[in-house]
């Protein structure tokens, strides 16, 4: 499948599936509008049913009784069944409630608006003054992208790619450029880690255990948060846990979190272990029959050795109650920090096995290409970027949406001209 082709199917959807959504809805069977009715709805109809046979049935000579055809019970029991059939909504209705693919990338959109109206204007800029593809053109392109914080081997590697496919291709000026510059940042970002964008869920009746680490002040309190809303509107059972005893407000930050998004807080005082908190909340997970337990932690980079002396017991309490967790250690780091999240990125690497970043705050910094950077440099995927401050802007990381958020303006032309 060629660029153009991916590039439209993700940023745009597929009308076709839309259009077979709808029509779903709009053709419901009446044994699914019978499943989806209220009960004290069911029960007035079955009244009105048995009423209705009544006054048409026949009366027995030797009897003022009148004869009914049908017991009532017996139709209210059947009646029942048939409404009780599905107690959970119908999948049509899932899918209904899912945003569309545009409303996806739109949010990457609006959410790297200052990275691309610094970035990429400069790019045009660039391509405006420079009508042939030469050296020059390289070079300032390359001081372009390490001012975006795209990160020095990220940004040889592209220049390596981009020379190479401009000879290839006998490219001989800069129109459409921005588009080539587009497709080999995506082919940097996602070679050999498609499989490891998605959150490593276990199977149903199953605990999953997701563990959040950072310093302060990155977000992660507020990010457990809206994953919880997230994972809470995919129909999933969603406990936390407080295990961040030592910062001043953090238990009552997640408290006000649990019961924004209506998720139970398992906590203990300030000043607690940590672990014994971890201990008390995968027990309690587990009575609840919870489907994700999320954990905070704290965030003392400043006291580097006891921090992760800490964060390593944490984890080895999680580990011997429940076999092979955490199943995700999520990262939080703050975007607006630039090449300081790289350091953060590589200090908390080599104290525990960081299976994801989380980039918060993304829509508030003009160095979005720091994601580019932590992929290429620490080999550890993004899952989640932050692109604002409503519940749903956390968003699974997606490479084609990042970069047409970077690039929109000029891609917007080329995807529509193009019908590859």
């Amino acid at each position: 499948m060629s660029f153009f082709k991916r590039m439209k199917d993700k940023l745009l959807g597929n009308p076709a599936e839309e259009e077979k959504v709808v029509d779903i809805n709009e053709e419901e069977s009446t044994e699914q509008q019978i499943q989806l009715a209220d009960p004290a709805q069911l029960e007035t109809t079955v009244e009105e049913v048995v009423e209705a046979q009544v006054e048409d049935a026949p009366v027995s000579e030797n009897s003022s009784v009148v004869e009914t055809p049908v017991v009532i019970e017996e139709l209210k029991e059947e009646t029942q069944d048939i409404a009780l059939v599905d107690e959970q909504p119908a999948e049509e209705t899932d899918i209904e409630k899912k945003p569309s693919a545009w409303s996806i990338t739109q949010k990457f959109k609006a959410g790297l608006e200052k990275t691309r109206n610094s970035f990429t204007s400069k790019v045009n800029d660039l391509v405006a003054r420079y009508r042939k593809v030469d050296e020059d053109f390289f070079e300032e392109l390359e001081d372009l992208l390490l001012q975006a914080d795209v990160g020095f081997e990220t940004v040889m590697e592209l220049m390596d790619k981009l020379r190479f496919e401009v000879q290839r291709k006998n490219i001989k000026d800069t129109n459409g450029i921005q588009t080539i510059i587009s497709e080999k940042l995506v082919e940097i970002y996602e070679q050999g880690e498609e499989d490891l964008i998605d959150l490593n869920m276990q199977p149903k009746g199953e605990l999953t255990v997701i563990l959040f680490v950072g310093v302060n002040g990155v977000g992660k309190t507020t990010t457990i948060g809206k994953l919880a809303h997230r994972l809470k509107s995919q129909g999933k059972n969603v406990v936390l846990a407080a295990g961040d005893t030592f910062r001043a407000g953090a238990i009552d930050q997640l408290q006000v979190w649990g019961d924004r998004v209506g998720c139970e807080v398992i906590k203990q005082s300030e000043g607690s272990d940590p672990a014994a908190v971890m201990y008390d909340a995968i027990r309690a997970a587990k009575n609840r029959n919870a489907d994700v337990l999320i954990c905070d932690t704290a965030g003392r980079l400043q006291n580097k050795v006891n921090l992760m002396n800490e964060l390593e017991k944490v984890h080895r309490v999680i580990a011997r109650e429940v076999p092979n967790a955490p199943h995700e250690v999520l990262l939080a780091l703050d975007a607006t920090t630039g090449q300081n999240a790289l350091v953060q990125a590589q200090t908390f690497k080599e104290a525990t096995n960081v299976t994801g970043i989380v980039l918060t705050k993304l829509d508030g910094t003009a160095k979005g290409g720091i994601v580019l950077a932590i992929r290429n440099k620490l080999h550890i995927p993004v899952k989640f970027v932050g692109l604002g401050e409503k519940m749903d802007d956390l968003q699974p990381f997606d490479a084609e949406r990042y970069v047409y958020g970077l690039f929109a303006d000029g891609l917007d032309q080329e995807l529509q001209n193009n019908e590859d």
